[in-house]
């Protein structure tokens, strides 16, 4: 089976790093053989449910090193959430 995927990294040289994040989150919620199996045999729920898991772990990231992340943990009016 061809990727016929349009999706392309903003980064050129992150797709090897995005796959095997990829398979380290599918391992991280027990999908062990993600990496072998056939994804078109798969659920919607369950590729979406990485993919998800991905952009979550990324959103993470993200906010853990941000400069000034100290702030993130107040709301937009400046209260504590």
């Amino acid at each position: 089976m061809s990727n016929r995927s349009s999706n392309q990294p903003a980064a050129p040289n992150a797709s090897n790093f995005l796959n095997n994040f990829k398979y380290e989150v599918a391992n991280e919620l027990g999908m062990n053989n993600y990496q072998t199996v056939d994804k078109g045999q798969l659920t919607s729920r369950e590729n979406g449910y990485v993919g998800g898991y991905m952009v979550k772990k990324m959103i993470q990231y993200a906010e853990e090193n941000m400069p000034g992340s100290a702030s993130m943990s107040a709301g937009f009016n400046g209260q504590a959430k």
